[in-house]
């Protein structure tokens, strides 16, 4: 759990982001703030739990695309280990599913990594207050997309077969029958109003739903 937050204690924050040039600079640049300390700094998503519980984090920003564990997927585990932590989430896609499943997993904050470097801090500032903090723009476009139409089992094999399975090769991966496999994967080429699986997984990538 964090520190108590005495009077006076700079901000202890925790940077995950693969991209070790975004990562510093980002560091850099909150490092500017005399009410803040970047006191830890991970490039996989499966760290984040660790490092928070070995800095005592106050605040944990998060990038969404990093291998071993999505940003999004980052937060919700925050969220049940350690829910005084509060969560930023960046990202360089203003995509309105990623905003959702971000809210969704417990996020408290959710911007554009390009934001300047001001209202970054102010963000950290204002979760540890209490405020939930989201980029106008993207919430705005986010109300407009509607909710994510997959389920969650149509964006795991949708997922799964992004690597180009075949459906005996998917319906082994997930215990499943080629069968049940295929009537997954074509109810979700029709709700996407897709052509074929590749179009697919393309179009939910784009919006933020896988």
């Amino acid at each position: 759990m964090p520190q108590d937050r005495r009077p006076g204690r700079p901000v202890r924050v925790l940077l995950a982001e693969d991209q070790s040039m975004v990562r510093e600079a980002l560091a850099a640049l909150l490092g500017l703030e005399d009410d803040i300390e970047v006191v830890a700094q991970v490039a996989r998503g499966d760290e984040v739990l660790a490092a928070a519980r070995a800095h005592a984090v106050d605040v944990a920003l998060l990038d969404i695309e990093m291998p071993g564990a999505t940003g999004i997927e980052a937060a919700a585990v925050l969220r049940r280990e350690l829910p005084d932590v509060r969560v930023v989430v960046l990202t360089t896609f203003g995509r309105p599913g990623y905003l959702r499943g971000a809210m969704e997993a417990g996020a408290d904050a959710f911007l554009v990594k390009d934001a300047p470097a001001a209202q970054l801090a102010d963000a950290v500032r204002r979760v540890l207050a209490g405020e939930r903090v989201i980029d106008p723009t993207l919430a705005a476009a986010a109300l407009a997309e509607g909710a994510n139409p997959l389920t969650d089992r149509e964006r795991e094999i949708l997922r799964a077969a992004s690597d180009g399975a075949t459906n005996a090769e998917l319906a082994t991966t997930l215990h499943l029958s080629q069968g049940t496999v295929r009537n997954y994967l074509s109810t979700a080429i029709q709700k996407l109003a897709a052509r074929n699986r590749t179009e697919a997984i393309a179009k939910a990538r784009e919006k933020g739903w896988l």
